[in-house]
């Protein structure tokens, strides 16, 4: 069964001090490492940019935060392929039909922010009848305030993730480590 690696706005924008404090900084390690293996099988890889109509936001198109981070230079994907909101498959490709052109049904989801684009996309792929696999170490996220002033650590916001998308039934979470031994 073919495998799509969905990586999610991997953009230099997210290296905007603006966005505060992130967690795990072994994330570009792990994305390098799914990419290097995804290529190596010769499976399909999609890069996906998120590209703000803010005008004061970093990852707006024409700005040096849009561009994919370095990571991803050597990366030749089957789609590279902008998108507006949280989740990719309301992008400026029909992803869903892209994968199922393709016979593709399961779907492995990394990249940034872990409680936004890469939730979303994996919840909504899960509903949409998708495999969907998250290696939650290939993904990283921001503390977050909210309405009443609760701040949320980037690694609070992680474990949210991971509970809802397991728990939820939307994903199986992993390691990378763990997923990369299973496709060896």
């Amino acid at each position: 069964m073919t495998t799509a690696l969905l990586v999610i706005d991997v953009q230099n924008g997210f290296n905007d001090p603006a966005w505060g404090t992130r967690n795990n900084p072994d994330a570009e390690t792990n994305i390098a490492a799914l990419t290097a293996a995804w290529r190596d099988s010769g499976d399909p890889i999609v890069l996906v940019r998120h590209d703000s109509n803010k005008a004061d936001s970093p990852l707006r198109p024409g700005q040096s935060g849009n561009d994919l981070q370095p990571l991803l230079a050597d990366v030749q994907p089957a789609l590279l392929f902008g998108k507006t909101v949280n989740s990719a498959f309301l992008g400026d490709v029909d992803l869903d039909h892209w994968l199922g052109e393709r016979g593709i049904t399961r779907v492995v989801v990394c990249g940034i922010q872990t409680n936004m684009c890469v939730e979303t996309t994996a919840r909504m792929g899960g509903n949409l009848g998708y495999d969907i696999v998250v290696p939650i170490d290939a993904t990283y996220t921001f503390e977050l305030k909210g309405p009443d002033g609760t701040v949320l650590s980037a690694d609070q916001l992680a474990a949210a993730t991971a509970v809802n998308l397991q728990g939820g039934g939307f994903a199986e979470v992993t390691s990378t480590a763990r997923l990369l031994a299973r496709r060896a």
